[in-house]
């Protein structure tokens, strides 16, 4: 599967953008396709979490693990669900202007080939999307 790598310049905090990444339990108020999440066992920087992931009539669950490295990192490991593999991180890196840059790293791959092939066609939007949703929820949140 093709991966996807994209920087962003923002005027929130890294501890900011920390703490809007990590609150997996608000994914359904504003991520696309995020129908509903659930933390399953909370361990204080590692936790683990169910995703319900839809579009019409395909609905996915996902477990992952999610490790918190406060604030620099956060990174999903995949646990259980449709994909063969997922990796994923985020890195906030401060800036000169008091806001930070969002480094966020994304590959998996889907275990049914249907699947596969169809998001191969519409990955880089869907992801795109995506990390747009996150900036968007910054602005509502912190401005």
């Amino acid at each position: 599967m093709p991966t996807h790598a994209e920087k962003r310049d923002l005027p929130y905090t890294p501890e900011q953008m920390f703490a809007l990444v990590a609150a997996v339990d608000k994914y359904p108020e504003f991520l696309p396709w995020c129908l509903s999440s659930r933390i399953t066992k909370d361990e204080g920087d590692v936790f683990y979490a169910d995703l319900i992931i839809g579009y019409k009539l395909v609905r996915e669950k996902f477990t992952s693990k999610v490790v918190l490295e406060r604030p620099e990192s956060i990174r999903v490991e995949y646990l259980k669900g449709p994909l063969k593999y997922l990796s994923n991180k985020w890195i906030f890196l401060p800036n000169k202007n008091g806001g930070c840059t969002i480094d966020f790293y994304v590959d998996f791959e889907f275990r049914n080939a249907f699947f596969q092939s169809l998001m191969g066609v519409f990955f880089n939007e869907i992801v795109r999307r995506m990390v747009t949703a996150f900036e968007e929820r910054a602005r509502v949140l912190y401005t």
